[in-house]
């Protein structure tokens, strides 16, 4: 068995130099801005779900039964505290019963009673998230210049890299930027199965076990993420597939299975709470434009993507060679997430189509790059990036 070569040349650099300007200013933003309610919130649902308190009979948590709403981000919040406590609790153990800094499990309370002896607990909240977030930045540039070169990938993670919106739920316990991360791996994984199974079996299976865990996490963080990611996912692999279509839907079970088992496993295997994944109604969902629309209309922080969104659509449309199957891909799932509203949970769709955005913008420059009109778009391309880092800035000092 060989291990892959791993290189790190210049796309890599310039790749990282982006991510490490996006951690950066979302470094800035978790230093200054002040913990809310709902950071707290989610930092004691989080650590009741790790710390198993049982706050109150037949609950999963004092937040109740997460009806829909998506554990994941509870956990994810929860665990750097829970560690920090266990760890405090595990070398007190070894003092003195006079020396012992927490007599009587004093640190079994919340976070607010406890944020005098827990220490750091505005960055041990929230980069995790940021952590996520520059995982989705590196995802969406392995992607975009896979399919496009090095020019479409970097340009999509300067897009996104720059995008006040992505650093605002990456600084943030939510369960958006899990569920951005989660549909966009599902989806791409789904074709990259698809492709693999065009080849040697002996491929398969990883591939197979990774869209699994994609999936498995999409559904932890939000149940309507999964189902559309799975949809979508299937309908593109058994159109890649061709001959090998039966199969793809040997897989497709195969994940869907194992994605509950994931399910259960972030409820503690513990049936009841787990039930309400399938009746609290998470799924359901109906149409509106009206946060898309604030998006799009938020023309001071968006104004260099939203021009770049317009110049992609526009050659998408009038020129020929950019419609094919890697720009026209993201764009569809894009406008159908853009539309989407859950009734049920709080949640953001348009926010998971942000990503597959900044995929077709790229894959169009790229296009663009290669014409006569080179000089013009690299200029072009530049400057937006140029300003919309200059936007992020300010909002951020803002």
């Amino acid at each position: 068995m060989t291990l892959p070569r791993i290189q790190f040349g210049r796309p890599q650099q310039l790749a990282a130099l982006l991510l490490l300007l996006f951690s950066l200013l979302g470094l800035y933003r978790i230093a200054h801005a002040p913990l809310t309610e709902t950071d707290y919130r989610y930092a004691r649902c989080g650590r009741e779900m790790w710390e198993s308190p049982s706050p109150l009979l037949g609950y999963f948590t004092s937040c109740g039964n997460m009806q829909g709403d998506g554990t994941f981000a509870y956990r994810v919040a929860g665990l750097p505290l829970s560690m920090q406590r266990w760890t405090l609790l595990a070398a007190d153990h070894f003092r003195k019963p006079e020396n012992r800094l927490y007599p009587g499990d004093t640190l079994n309370g919340s976070t607010w009673e406890a944020r005098h002896q827990l220490s750091y607990v505005n960055w041990l909240l929230r980069l995790p998230f940021l952590c996520f977030g520059v995982w989705l930045g590196g995802a969406l540039w392995w992607v975009a210049r896979r399919l496009f070169g090095n020019e479409g990938g970097f340009f999509a993670l300067g897009l996104y890299s720059f995008c006040p919106e992505v650093l605002r739920i990456s600084t943030m316990p939510n369960n958006e930027i899990l569920a951005a991360w989660g549909i966009f791996g599902l989806i791409y994984t789904g074709i990259g199965v698809a492709h693999a199974m065009q080849g040697p079996r002996r491929k398969w299976k990883p591939r197979i076990l990774l869209l699994t865990l994609a999936l498995g996490l999409t559904a932890a963080a939000h149940i309507l993420a999964a189902v559309i990611g799975y949809i979508v996912a299937f309908v593109l692999m058994i159109y890649l597939a061709e001959r090998r279509r039966g199969p793809v839907m040997q897989a497709m079970v195969l994940a869907a299975v194992g994605a509950m088992a994931i399910v259960f496993a972030f409820f503690s295997f513990r049936i009841g709470p787990f039930s309400y994944v399938f009746t609290a109604g998470a799924a359901r969902f109906w149409f509106s434009l009206n946060g898309a629309g604030l998006f799009f209309a938020n023309w001071m922080e968006n104004a260099a993507i939203e021009i770049a969104l317009l110049v992609s659509l526009f050659l998408w449309f009038t020129v020929r060679r950019s419609r094919y199957f890697g720009n026209t891909v993201p764009l569809l799932v894009a406008l159908l997430l853009l539309p989407m509203v859950s009734t049920s949970v709080r949640s953001a769709p348009w926010i998971w189509a942000l990503p597959f955005l900044f995929a077709f913008a790229g894959g169009v420059f790229a296009d663009a790059l290669e014409t006569k009109y080179r000089k013009l778009f690299l200029a072009l391309s530049g400057a937006l990036l140029l300003t919309q880092l200059l936007v992020a800035a300010t909002w951020l000092v803002s």
